[in-house]
Formats: C-alpha cells, sequence, structure tokens
C-alpha cells in the first residue's frame, strides 16, 4: 500500500507524532495546528490512499484496520519511526484506535478528534448525504478557487460541518474543498467502514483521549458517539460550540489536549 508522507520537524529530541485525517480529507487538514505541534513534535503527516498525493491502487484494503499497519509500516520505512504519539480525525480517529489495540506497545498515546466508528449500530450502506458533498466537490472543481470568496458557497459547504464556519479561513476552506473533489479513493475508504464499528481492546498502556464537539452534525450524539465501545480508561471529553474538525474551530486548545495527553 502506497502512502505519501511528509516530516514537518526534524529535531530528533522531539517525540514523534503521527497525524491522520479523515474520509474525503488530506494531510492538509491538520494546517491550522501543525506549526505550534511542531514545537514540541516531530509532526508526520500521513495522505491515506486516494487522498492527497496518495495513488489509490484498485483491490487494496480500505478498512480502518488495514489502514493503519500501512501507516505503521511506511513510518517505520520512511523515517525508522517504530513509535510514535498518534491524533486523528474522523476516520483517521477510528484508524489510530485500530492501531492502538492491534499494536499497542508502539502507540505511546492516542488523541481521537471526533473519530469515527464508535457507534451501536455500523451502517450497511453509503448515506445520500455524504455522497452529496462528494459530487459536489466534484462539480465545483473548475470553480473553486474562486467560488469559495463567496459567502453563500462557504454556507453551503461548511455550514453543516461547524457552528464556527463563518470564522474559518480561506485556506481552510480551499484545501478541504480541493481535497474532497480530488479524492479518488473516497468511496472505497467509505466503503471500508460499512458493517463495521470500532470493537477492539486497547490496554491501560496506552493513554488516550476522545473528544467530540457539541454540535458534530456528521457523527452526531448519541448515534455515533457510544462511549461503551471506548476503552474504560480513555479520557473523554466534549467541547462546546464545536463541530466535526476541531482542530479547524478550536486550534489552540487541540494543541493543548494532544500536548497533555502525550505528556509534552
Amino acid at each position: 500500500m502506497s502512502l505519501v508522507t511528509t516530516l514537518t520537524q526534524t529535531n530528533q529530541n522531539h517525540p514523534p507524532l503521527v497525524l491522520i485525517h479523515g474520509l474525503g480529507s488530506a494531510a492538509t487538514a491538520f494546517k491550522p495546528i501543525i506549526p505550534a505541534l511542531s514545537q514540541r513534535f516531530r509532526v508526520i503527516t500521513v495522505d491515506l490512499p486516494g487522498h492527497g498525493q496518495s495513488p489509490y491502487i484498485k483491490g487494496q484494503a480500505m478498512d480502518p484496520k488495514s489502514l493503519g499497519r500501512a501507516i505503521f509500516e511506511t513510518v517505520e520505512r520512511e523515517y525508522g519511526v517504530k513509535e510514535f504519539h498518534v491524533a486523528g480525525n474522523s476516520l483517521g480517529g477510528w484508524v489510530a484506535l485500530e492501531m492502538a489495540a492491534d499494536q499497542p506497545q508502539r502507540i505511546k498515546t492516542l488523541t481521537g478528534l471526533a473519530p469515527a466508528g464508535l457507534w451501536l449500530k455500523p451502517a450497511s450502506g453509503r448515506a445520500p448525504s455524504e455522497a452529496w458533498s462528494y459530487y459536489m466537490a466534484k462539480v465545483l472543481r473548475p470553480v473553486i478557487r474562486a467560488g469559495l470568496h463567496v459567502i453563500a458557497l462557504r454556507k453551503i459547504g461548511y455550514a453543516n460541518v461547524s457552528p464556527k464556519w463563518k470564522e474559518f479561513s480561506y485556506e481552510i476552506c480551499y484545501d478541504s474543498a480541493y481535497a474532497m473533489g480530488h479524492a479518488t479513493g473516497y468511496f472505497q475508504a467509505w466503503d471500508g467502514m460499512l458493517g463495521r464499528r470500532f470493537e477492539a481492546h486497547i490496554p491501560e498502556s496506552v493513554p488516550l483521549t476522545i473528544l467530540f464537539g457539541d454540535t458534530d452534525n456528521t457523527l452526531p450524539y448519541p448515534h455515533s458517539q457510544e462511549r461503551s465501545l471506548a476503552p474504560a480508561h480513555a479520557s473523554w471529553i466534549i467541547i462546546d460550540n464545536c463541530g466535526h474538525a476541531p482542530m479547524w474551530d478550536y486550534p489552540e486548545l487541540m494543541v493543548k489536549i494532544i500536548s497533555q495527553t502525550s505528556g509534552q
């Protein structure tokens, strides 16, 4: 499985931190928090297959556990890093949880930013609303650079993502729209989640924090925030006035929580 990764901090004395994005997104989703995190970590960002700069290869496994194993393999091969802290958003949070359950000795700490997979009843098919977001991004690709300057278009794309959408920078909107419109592995990654949920065991040796926004419309409470599926020792946080991408709504707070979870 071919993954593109980027190392944004080369200080060997800083501990490595791997950031994993969500469905239809890319490593660029973490831009608002990378500069501050880079003061404390060797930050490694990952583009999942068919997302960002990583190609999708037909037939490759796209379920969260397989994606996690590909990240382990790629990070060790590219940087010689076997153990690291990890933080993931949405699908990326689910992948991080699977990694901690699969190879806990290699995950120092875990921070789940609105992680997927914590639902009692797994989806059996694709949700039309999510498919609509993808097709809209594809259709608007030729005009997206100029169109995102129009407040009405931003509202259509982001009002359901966050109550703070009006405060989003142009760069956040452009990067996310571009990532969605070019995500060739979007439906394959989506299908990799169907019929599944996170239900593996993560030992207490892995400190972890799970957080959700109180207005997360993508993974809403209570259907997609089932605490009983999370490890019993996890810190569980709800952020007020926050949507599905906490690193966009409250970047400074996310840096603080990731740092506190990791003990940095």
